[in-house]
């Protein structure tokens, strides 16, 4: 069966066809992507993937059908809630020195 595997760094994008005998699993598509040999950090375990942009908590026991998009995701680099906070302070220091004009 034929599956992509897709991965994305701040500096490049993977996009890469596979094709993987019926029953493979999401860790199965991981390894054969051999991804890590171009990404050094992929090589650590506990790597958060998916299919289709659902995470899998499970990749050793999810099988694969033909036509699924492996997707391997990076760690956040800042919270999300905290990257809003910044950009709202931000807005409202802009707003109270456009005030004071």
């Amino acid at each position: 069966m034929r599956i992509e595997v897709a991965y994305a760094r701040p500096d490049r994008q993977f996009l890469l066809e596979l094709e993987l005998p019926e029953g493979a699993t999401l860790s199965d598509a991981v390894t054969a992507a051999k991804l890590h040999e171009q990404c050094p950090e992929l090589s650590t375990d506990g790597l958060t993937v998916g299919v289709w942009g659902q995470i899998e908590k499970s990749p050793e026991s999810r099988k694969l059908k033909a036509g699924d998009r492996v997707e391997i995701y990076r760690a956040l680099t800042i919270d999300p809630m905290a990257a809003r906070k910044a950009r709202a302070d931000k807005v409202r220091q802009q707003r109270a020195k456009a005030g004071s004009i």
